[in-house]
């Protein structure tokens, strides 16, 4: 599999393609630009993977990801933001959202993921990853999201979530719906504006009550909000490769760690 790594940083985005090299099969570029990145893609006949800032200077991550999606029929984008770790209220077992301190056991967990998923030619997230990736980077806009037939849009107020539609649902209950998505494709413009606001307080405190009000209904449901635990390392099973010799990127710059998280499983 072709990576593609987008980072204005060499001294993170360089230990990143090194770490993919050490620890994976698959070949990795490195560019430290979009236009750097376009450079790239034109001198190679595939790309399965771009893992991107979400925006540094020269780096828009999706108008990137959306441009070379157009050379590389299905494309996998992962990103790279740029507010802390700690900042996060909501921890996505299968991420595709990497914020610094960059974890680098569980980038390589998604890029393995990743090579699994790119016989589908489906781009998937999770639809919490995405709003809450949006919401700490404080966007204005629009998200829509596509789970087979069904959309749904979201609303964004600089980071705050102030209006949902799904189906006939609005405000609260579309963002019920919405909460349980685990596999949506997604579109962002930065442009549209909410028709109304019908929902108040945080971004945090609305997906977390969504997503209580499901756990509420649904006795076992998959995507839970639990107290955090402790983590532990893993243990090396016999035979296995190693930890990575590059475990954490960026912590020097910013430091954080996810112990502030709400675990969310079954993504």
């Amino acid at each position: 599999m072709q990576l593609l790594i987008v980072h204005r940083d060499a001294e993170v985005g360089e230990p990143l393609v090194q770490m993919v090299r050490d620890y994976t099969e698959h070949a990795c570029g490195y560019a430290p630009s979009d236009a750097g990145a376009l450079d790239w893609a034109r001198g190679v006949t595939r790309c399965s993977l771009l893992i991107t800032q979400l925006r540094a200077e020269g780096i828009d991550g999706m108008n990137l990801g959306g441009s070379l999606s157009e050379m590389f029929a299905g494309l996998q984008t992962m990103f790279l933001p740029a507010y802390p770790a700690a900042d996060q209220r909501l921890d996505i077992s299968h991420t595709k959202v990497f914020p610094e301190p960059i974890d680098g056991e569980r980038l390589l967990s998604a890029i393995a993921r990743a090579e699994a998923q790119r016989q589908t030619g489906m781009d998937l997230f999770h639809a919490l990853d995405v709003l809450q990736m949006c919401c700490l980077s404080a966007r204005d806009g629009a998200v829509q999201f596509v789970r087979g037939s069904k959309t749904a849009t979201v609303f964004l107020r600089t980071g705050r979530i102030v209006h949902a539609e799904r189906g006939t649902a609005r405000g609260a209950d579309a963002l019920y719906e919405i909460s349980e998505w685990e596999a949506v494709e997604f579109a962002y413009d930065m442009y549209v504006r909410a028709p109304a606001e019908t929902i108040k307080g945080t971004w945090d405190e609305a997906i977390i009550a969504a997503v209580n009000r499901r756990k509420a209904l649904s006795l076992g449901a998959t995507t839970q909000v639990l107290t955090p635990e402790p983590s532990q390392p893993p243990t090396a099973a016999p035979g296995a490769k190693p930890p990575p010799k590059w475990g954490i990127f960026g912590a020097g710059r910013k430091l954080g760690l996810l112990a502030c998280a709400l675990p969310l499983l079954g993504a």
